[in-house]
Formats: C-alpha cells, sequence, structure tokens
C-alpha cells in the first residue's frame, strides 16, 4: 500500500496487519459516501480506504483545496469531483448528492474528511433508509447519554444550537451539528444547499423538518483529537446561531416577532394598568415610565403584526413552491 495514502494523523485508522471486513455486499441497496474536503491531505487517504469497506461508492467533493487532498483521495480509489475554488460545505454537499445521484445511489452517507467519524458505523446509519423506516438518518453522540470526551464549552453551545434549530425545524434532534448523516436519495431535492459553513447541518434540518421527512437518530462516536477546523468554536458557533436565527426570522416570524412583539406588548399593557391605578389613587405619572411604556405598546404591536404579516407571505410562498 502506497504509504502516502497512510502518512499523518490518521495514519492508526489503518493498521498494518488489521484485518477489515468488507461489508459492502451485505446491502441491497447501492450506499454512497459523500465527503467533503478541505485541504484535508493529511487525513484524506485513510478515510476513503476505510469507508470503502462499508459503501459501493466514495466520493469527494475537494472544495477548492490548495494541497494534494485531490490526488491523494484518487489514489485511495474515491470518485473525485474538484471545485476550482472553496465555495463553502454546502455547495460542496450539493455537488455530492448530485453526483451520487447520477452515479445510482439508493442511500447517501455524508461524513467529515478529518476522521472524527468511524467507517465501521457507517452500516448503522444506513439500515434505517435501507429498511424503509427513515428517509433521514442523524449520527447523535448524545443520544442516549452525555458525552464525557466533549468539553464543556462544547457542550453549553452545542445545548444553544441544538435549541434554535429545533426551535426553527419543528424536531427534536439531540445532535444537530452532526455532520455523520444518511439519506435516501430520493430527497435530495429536499435541500437548499445554501450554507456555506458548518450552518449547513442545521440548515438541512430545517429542510427536512419543513418537507416532512421521517427522521431517526442513532448513536455515534466522535474524536476530538483530529478536529483540524481553523475557525474557533465560538466563532463557529455564532456563525450558525446568526444563520438559525435568520432563518426563523423567515420561516418562523410567529416566533421571531409575533410572541416577542405580545410580550412587549402585554409588558407595556401591564405598566400602563399598574401607573392607571396610581393616577386614580391621586398619584401622579412620571415621564421616563410612560414613554417607556408607551414604546413597548407601539414597538409590540408593530412587530406582532409583522410578524403575522411575514408568516401569511412565507405560507403562500411554499403554497406556491409546492404547486
Amino acid at each position: 500500500m502506497n504509504n502516502e495514502l497512510m502518512m499523518g494523523k490518521n495514519t492508526h485508522l489503518v493498521a498494518k496487519n488489521e484485518e477489515i471486513p468488507d461489508v459492502r455486499g451485505i446491502s441491497p441497496q447501492n450506499i454512497t459516501v459523500v465527503l467533503p474536503a478541505f485541504n484535508e491531505e493529511v487525513s484524506i487517504g485513510s478515510i476513503v480506504l476505510l469507508t470503502k469497506h462499508y459503501c459501493d461508492t466514495v466520493i469527494v467533493v475537494d472544495d477548492g483545496s490548495s494541497d494534494r487532498t485531490a490526488a491523494i483521495a484518487r489514489k485511495a480509489g474515491a470518485h473525485v469531483i474538484v471545485h476550482e475554488a472553496n465555495k463553502g460545505k454546502g455547495a460542496a454537499l450539493k455537488t455530492g448528492f448530485t453526483a451520487a445521484a447520477d452515479l445510482g445511489a439508493d442511500v447517501i452517507v455524508t461524513m467529515d474528511s478529518d476522521g472524527q467519524h468511524n467507517p465501521a458505523e457507517i452500516p448503522r446509519l444506513a439500515a434505517p433508509i435501507i429498511d424503509g423506516t427513515a428517509e433521514m438518518v442523524n449520527g447523535s453522540r448524545y443520544l442516549s447519554h452525555k458525552d464525557k470526551n466533549t468539553p464543556i464549552y462544547r457542550r453549553v453551545g452545542q445545548t444553544i444550537l441544538d435549541t434554535a434549530t429545533n426551535m426553527n425545524s419543528g424536531l427534536k434532534i439531540t445532535d444537530s451539528q452532526s455532520g455523520f448523516r444518511a439519506f435516501a436519495a430520493s430527497t435530495k431535492d429536499v435541500f437548499r444547499f445554501n450554507a456555506r459553513g458548518m450552518a449547513i447541518e442545521s440548515e438541512m434540518l430545517a429542510d427536512a423538518g419543513r418537507s416532512g421527512l421521517r427522521i431517526k437518530e442513532v448513536e455515534i462516536g466522535v474524536r476530538y483529537d483530529v478536529d483540524g477546523s481553523t475557525v474557533s468554536p465560538i466563532e463557529h458557533g455564532l456563525g450558525v446561531l446568526v444563520m438559525i436565527l435568520k432563518d426563523i426570522e423567515f420561516n418562523k416570524p410567529l416566533y421571531y416577532f409575533t410572541a416577542p412583539g405580545l410580550a412587549l406588548g402585554v409588558g407595556g399593557l401591564y405598566m400602563g394598568a399598574h401607573f392607571l391605578q396610581i393616577y386614580f389613587m391621586g398619584g401622579g405619572l412620571n415621564f421616563g415610565p410612560t414613554m417607556l411604556m408607551i414604546l413597548f405598546i407601539v414597538v409590540g404591536t408593530f412587530m406582532a403584526l409583522t410578524g403575522i404579516l411575514l408568516h401569511s407571505v412565507s405560507a403562500i410562498e411554499r403554497r406556491t413552491e409546492a404547486v
């Protein structure tokens, strides 16, 4: 085996004398794995070699890498598609899904290319798609317990993103940021693939929720010692959260505008009732609190009406798209 394919941080994944069972023939359906990659020459070879034992085809989408990611992936036996410029993970997944469908995939599995995920778990994710009990399967680190390996700052951020994503999608997902997932190939047109960065994970859940896909979660493991991301966790988390809030703004405006607006309006009315009680009892009205009351009522009413209007517009748009 070419040493170039075994280089770097993931060389331990393919032990020299390790026998890996080839399980591709077990599934009656074609399983294709899509690996979006950007400057992953260190890990991509070993990931492709391992993944090939658990699927029919491995597609590597080299998203404008400046290193030898594409060349090493080809040498390892992957079907490689190259973006000349970096377009983001969403675009890479869109390219991969389209290619997988063209190659006859029945089940599309997505994984990260840095070695965080274990390819041996691919059959576990694909099984609900194959037996017809789900159209999308989300690999979760937290399905039956809190992953003790997750750093505390990641878990706090994860909880915030999970809550926001579930609010936006209408789902109850325990690991909204997982990149290890399986999809029925027939679902490829459900997804927008607009997000450039890791926010694509939340965007896909929002699309799946709005489309009514049958979704199941299965437990997976993950490694954090191979995380090659150049973006800080805080920057990543804030970016994802902003994207989710923007999505909620249009797709669930009753949550984003109407609910806070009603809260402000009710608060203003409560203040007004309190001030009237003081006035009838002979007290005076202070300018500052009175103006604050008026501001709460006006802004709250405006936000509530805006949310209702946007909700109507988005509903009309969805009905138009359905036609």
